[in-house]
């Protein structure tokens, strides 16, 4: 059942693809109106899934599949905090295509990598990786917010009068990305703080060597550049994207660091 419930948020993910590439042709109006609800609605059988995948293998995540299933639920999570706050579907335009791919590997995907170290079993384990998939989220929407703020920049600049009706204000735009940045750090940082603490009871101090971590400790000093820039110096448009770009970067390199860690790999 946590397959059949999965595939059913699939589908309802699938309208909010419809509306991203509808966006692009600047058609998406007819749709918009079906997409929050629709993906919401899809939210709520993922978590399901996720639920019952857990209950039954008493862990959340024990394959690769279930790590793509999670990342796409926090960031549906953060768009559905987006909409509550701002009531504008347009984020989803960057996010609705990852959230699909993600959840379409997750429900379809075959031969997973499967993880069977026990370590994934234990309570701190499952808060260090919800947190970091969290942080992870967080800055997709700030991403994405900086390449919208970037749009609608030049769509006032030409006097585009679609491109200025299709997105909000840019305030409204920057408030998005700099709020999931504010909202992303501390959460990034626990998440840190807590596969730390377990890495140096599981491995010693070895662990500060791994790439994984290192890596891990660029993506929160590129974090801490982008918050400073952000709230200190008043970094917008292009500068501002250009930052979070290089953080979403070392971000998926962090991610495929798993490839090659001997602590992150989970498998015997």
């Amino acid at each position: 059942m946590p397959v059949v419930w999965l595939r059913v948020a699939l589908g309802l993910y699938s309208i909010g693809l419809v509306y991203s590439v509808a966006a692009l042709g600047r058609r998406s109006r007819w749709i918009t109106r079906f997409t929050a609800p629709a993906v919401q609605l899809g939210m709520i059988f993922h978590f399901v899934s996720l639920a019952e995948f857990a209950h039954q293998q008493g862990s959340w995540v024990s394959s690769i599949h279930d790590l793509e299933s999670l990342l796409a639920f926090m960031l549906m999570f953060g768009f559905a905090l987006v909409f509550a706050r701002y009531r504008t579907v347009t984020p989803g335009m960057l996010i609705f295509p990852a959230v699909f791919l993600l959840t379409f590997a997750a429900a379809l995907g075959k031969n997973p990598i499967v993880f069977t170290s026990p370590m994934l079993r234990k309570p701190w384990i499952a808060v260090h990786i919800t947190l970091i998939l969290a942080g992870y989220a967080a800055l997709l929407f700030s991403l994405a917010a900086c390449v919208l703020y970037l749009l609608q920049e030049r769509g006032l600049k030409s006097k585009s009068r679609l491109a200025i009706s299709r997105l909000p204000a840019l305030d409204v735009i920057d408030q998005i990305g700099y709020r999931s940045l504010l909202l992303g750090f501390p959460i990034m940082t626990l998440g840190l703080l807590t596969g730390v603490v377990l890495a140096q009871s599981e491995f010693g101090a070895a662990f500060m060597r791994d790439p994984k971590i290192l890596l891990s400790l660029l993506m929160w000093a590129v974090y801490i550049v982008l918050l400073y820039t952000r709230w200190s110096a008043g970094w917008r448009g292009r500068r501002a994207a250009l930052l979070a770009s290089a953080a979403f970067v070392t971000a998926i390199a962090a991610w495929t660091a798993n490839n090659v860690s001997s602590i992150h790999r989970f498998t015997r």
